[in-house]
């Protein structure tokens, strides 16, 4: 991709309930795809130091009850540091009806993308970034200046995921069916733009079915099942250079 006369690197983010993508524009495959939770371990008894190696992010607050002790906070942030059980470990989804919520996780998140998945200055790199078709202006707002202002990005370009499935199949008019992990819905696309009006939404997804399954099964073989995701085993035992593989077997 051209900017400025010269030839740089756009990243492209596909936020989602699920899990962030994240990759270079023009690349076949996500160079990463990142579980959208966070684990949150809060210990007020200890003083904090800032890490920035591996998953776990550790960040330095102040008590309002005594201004002289500092709070431990640290974030788990990915798949292997996510699926290793911790005392008192809470883990939080930053996105809420396929929007985002927790704008601290979310820069948490951003942060470990920079530093460990992309390795490289953000300022550098130009940034198109979907966003769900019924997200608000505020939402908007915000996240553009999260973009500008902390990250520094030379440009910035907010699009529905909608619109972006549609050109992506070579059309710039059509109904786009998306079926997520917490929602399903039904978005009509003309011209190019999402007709908001006549968005069809369902709190029915991939999660729903996939409880439903799992309930079925404990009640015909009295047993308890546990799920796990055919990418996140994948990731988690074979790594990443895999995925594109597993993703054509399964479009196959």
């Amino acid at each position: 991709m051209l900017y400025g006369g010269d030839e740089i690197g756009a990243l492209v983010f596909d936020i989602g309930h699920y899990s962030l993508r994240v990759g270079y524009a023009q690349e076949d495959t996500p160079k990463a795809e990142i579980p959208a939770v966070v684990g949150v371990v809060e210990d007020g008894n200890s003083t904090a130091i800032l890490k920035t190696d591996g998953m776990e992010v550790d960040e330095k607050k102040a008590d309002p009850s005594n201004i002289s002790s500092m709070s431990d906070t640290k974030y788990h942030i990915d798949t292997n540091f996510l699926h290793v059980a911790r005392k008192s470990m809470e883990v939080s989804n930053y996105m809420k009806d396929g929007m985002i919520e927790d704008w601290d996780l979310f820069e948490k998140v951003l942060d470990y993308t920079y530093a460990k998945c992309i390795q490289s200055e953000s300022e550098f790199h130009p940034v198109l970034m979907s966003e769900a078709p019924w997200n608000v202006r505020n939402k908007r707002e915000r996240l553009t200046e999260l973009m500008f202002e902390k990250y520094n990005v030379p440009a910035f370009f907010l699009v529905k995921n909608a619109v972006l499935a549609a050109f992506a199949n070579g059309r710039a008019t059509g109904i786009v069916v998306d079926s997520g992990a917490t929602h399903t819905s039904a978005v009509p696309v003309q011209d190019g733009f999402v007709l908001t009006q006549a968005i069809v939404k369902s709190p029915l997804g991939g999660d729903y079915i996939s409880m439903q399954c799992k309930n079925y099964l404990q009640v015909s073989y009295e047993t308890q099942i546990t799920v796990v995701i055919l990418c996140t085993f994948y990731r988690a035992v074979f790594g990443l250079h895999l995925w594109p593989l597993m993703a054509n077997v399964i479009r196959i």
